[in-house]
């Protein structure tokens, strides 16, 4: 298998011996998070070779071990050293080296501090500032821009979501996880042909039904995750009430209205946002959600969308209107306690040892570096 490797020149090779040192045996207070592929540890090494070194110097690193599920397990592992070894941005999350010895396949990556947006979103009592919100919005575009149209060869991400967005200390997005990415079609093709792989809540209705994969799918995704940011829902919440489960179908009709807009709003931001910046978010996420693959944007024009709302001040708190709407605002969109109810129960199937292979998914909870626990639903 090895040969299927094409390692790029910059990473470095681990031998297992070193990881495991590196991350003090693999210790349980080393753990950053685990899932369907595996687990990661935090470990520490030397800045510019692979000895380990003692906690608190040298370079901090985040280890990721890989489950022994056979040959689809191995695709990913491969798809991930062979896409992020060759691609190098400053919003796309560094790969440092690997280890392939035996049947041990490993991953080390720079350490992200922050963890993941969802974790922000969804996991903290804090919520996240308006203008962090567009930060990461505006990081986690353009590394999407980057793959799709400035890399050697453009490249589908397939897997956009929340849980691989990783923050740095200052709260720079980079995409993280490439086991799905894929290249893009080539010469006169319009789109590559794939058993559907990804994330429910996240996926492109047509990849969905087709399997039929264009950087379109990317670009819905992302208006998906533009969503979750705007409102501080996640994609799928079985505990809201009826008719809100799915936040695309609840949100589109008041994504397109001036004024139904604010309804979509996180209320925990209590009007600290601005009303202009979140009306123009909000005709992206519009856009880039359209039904129609052709509609939606190019990742690039997302990009130039999102830079202005930045330096925007016009605080809805201070709106006459925005305060005449608060009473009804709060009734329409309800509590985001419930979304933290179902904690318990999720975080005991993501420990569930048996991961069946990565499908189509139901995105469930996340720590900083996994993915969600995956369920088998793939097109015939």
């Amino acid at each position: 298998m090895g040969d299927e490797l094409k390692v790029a020149s910059q990473l470095r090779k681990f031998t297992f011996h070193e990881l495991k040192l590196a991350t003090r045996n693999f210790r349980p207070e080393s753990l950053l998070g685990e899932g369907g592929f595996g687990c990661v540890f935090k470990g520490w090494i030397e800045e510019n070779g692979t000895a380990p070194v003692k906690p608190g110097t040298g370079l901090t690193v985040a280890v990721k071990t890989l489950n022994h599920d056979g040959l689809q397990g191995h695709k990913e592992w491969l798809a991930e050293v062979n896409f992020l070894g060759e691609l190098l941005h400053p919003h796309l999350v560094k790969l440092v080296g690997y280890c392939i010895e035996e049947d041990q396949r490993l991953l080390v990556y720079e350490f992200m501090p922050r963890g993941s947006l969802e974790n922000h979103l969804f996991r903290r009592s804090l919520p996240l500032p308006w203008s962090v919100r567009l930060k990461i919005a505006l990081g986690a575009a353009k590394g999407l821009a980057f793959l799709h149209e400035e890399a050697e060869r453009p490249v589908i991400y397939r897997d956009f979501k929340t849980s691989n967005i990783l923050l740095d200390a200052d709260y720079n997005a980079k995409l993280s996880d490439f086991g799905l990415a894929k290249d893009g079609p080539e010469g006169d093709k319009t789109h590559v042909s794939t058993r559907v792989m990804g994330t429910y809540g996240y996926a492109a209705p047509e990849y969905v039904m087709t399997g039929h994969l264009t950087s379109k799918s990317d670009v819905y995704s992302f208006g998906v995750v533009l969503l979750e940011i705007l409102t501080g829902r996640r994609s799928m919440d079985k505990n809201r009430p009826n008719g809100q489960h799915n936040l695309v179908e609840w949100a589109r009709p008041h994504l397109g209205e001036r004024r139904r807009f604010y309804r979509l709003i996180d209320p925990r931001l209590q009007g600290h946002f601005s009303v202009k910046g979140a009306q123009k978010a909000a005709e992206v996420a519009h856009r880039c959600l359209s039904r129609d693959p052709k509609a939606r944007p190019l990742m690039s024009e997302v990009v130039e969308a999102l830079k202005p709302l930045l330096n925007l001040k016009d605080m809805a708190s201070s709106s006459y209107y925005f305060q005449t709407i608060q009473g009804d605002h709060g009734a329409a969109t309800g509590s985001n306690s419930s979304s933290r109810n179902g904690l318990k129960k999720q975080i005991s199937f993501s420990k569930n040892g048996q991961q069946p292979m990565r499908s189509l998914s139901n995105s469930t909870i996340d720590s900083p570096y996994n993915q969600s626990p995956k369920i088998n639903a793939e097109q015939p």
